[in-house]
């Protein structure tokens, strides 16, 4: 999903969440969050700070940059 990195499928899995859970917790439908986890859909901030308040951790943890997307140390627009 060009430059995110997205670690949904994996925190839901340590968890123990099922997709239909988090999608009820969160006010979406299970389809969205399969599509979040394919890489098909890149969700909203709001929906990603909803998802991350629902498993109690930063953003980060769950959506991040790819290394080669961040911007370069020093660089300047």
């Amino acid at each position: 999903m060009g430059c995110v990195e997205v670690r949904l499928r994996e925190v839901r899995k340590e968890r123990g969440v099922s997709q239909q859970a988090l999608a009820e917790a969160v006010g979406v439908t299970r389809q969205t969050i399969i599509a979040i986890e394919r890489g098909k859909y890149l969700p909203s901030l709001a929906l990603a700070l909803k998802i991350a308040s629902f498993f109690g951790v930063p953003v980060e943890e769950i959506f991040s940059l790819k290394e080669e997307c961040r911007p370069k140390e020093g660089a300047r627009e």
